[in-house]
């Protein structure tokens, strides 16, 4: 006789819950770990979303297409320890911050403290955290989300310029020239995904005249 359960009726979602209940039971995703304990290492880091965002469909693919390397390398021997991570981007939390205190750029300092506008953007930068993990745990993403790595913390951003020193110390660093969008009213450059965000960006009527010259020689007019 077969161990595994015979489903007579498609309800996928009912199916969804009697695996993830087994998983629990059985801790399926931590002996996924512990039972390859000095094999070869598959490092894993998500690539980490923002959690002052509501989780969407594409984050669900994207999660889906990273589980399936994560399980491979599993199945291969390896052992895989997953690290989430939150990215706590800054100017999409300032703006919304700003809004919800009813303050600007120039009110920190004055209106409100330095330390206070750090601590208010901490928080709503994390507001999302628990729909995170629901829906993680719901589409059967095996991650470790209780040791995460959050870019805000000093420990991530030291380590970031750690990696910048080094690559600077073989030198990799070079300077160079780009065009970079700028917010007056933020003070700040924007990056192609702020510039996305709603009201970021509108067209415009402009008074600009704008007239084409040919170029006369300088001969010509020596002459």
């Amino acid at each position: 006789m077969s161990n595994y359960k015979t489903y007579t009726n498609l309800n996928l979602s009912q199916t969804a819950k009697d695996v993830q209940k087994t998983w629990d039971e059985n801790k399926t995703f931590e002996k996924s770990i512990t039972s390859r304990e000095g094999k070869a290492p598959f490092v894993f880091y998500e690539g980490p979303p923002s959690a002052n965002g509501l989780p969407g469909i594409h984050h669900v693919m994207a999660r889906s297409i990273k589980d399936i390397f994560c399980r491979y390398k599993t199945q291969k021997g390896f052992q895989v320890k997953r690290k989430a991570g939150w990215d706590t981007h800054g100017l999409p939390v300032e703006l919304g911050v700003e809004k919800a205190l009813g303050i600007t750029k120039e009110d920190i300092g004055t209106k409100i403290t330095v330390e206070q506008y750090n601590l208010e953007c901490r928080k709503d930068v994390m507001k999302y955290t628990d729909v995170w993990e629901d829906v993680t745990r719901k589409m059967g993403y095996w991650v470790d989300m209780k040791n995460p790595y959050i870019t805000y913390d000093n420990k991530y951003i030291e380590s970031v310029w750690w990696l910048l020193n080094n690559l600077y110390d073989k030198g990799m660093l070079y300077k160079g020239f780009t065009i970079q969008p700028y917010s007056p009213a933020a003070g700040t450059g924007l990056s192609s995904h702020e510039l996305n965000q709603p009201g970021c960006y509108r067209d415009v009527k402009d008074r600009t005249a704008v007239a084409q010259f040919k170029v006369v020689q300088s001969s010509k007019l020596e002459s």
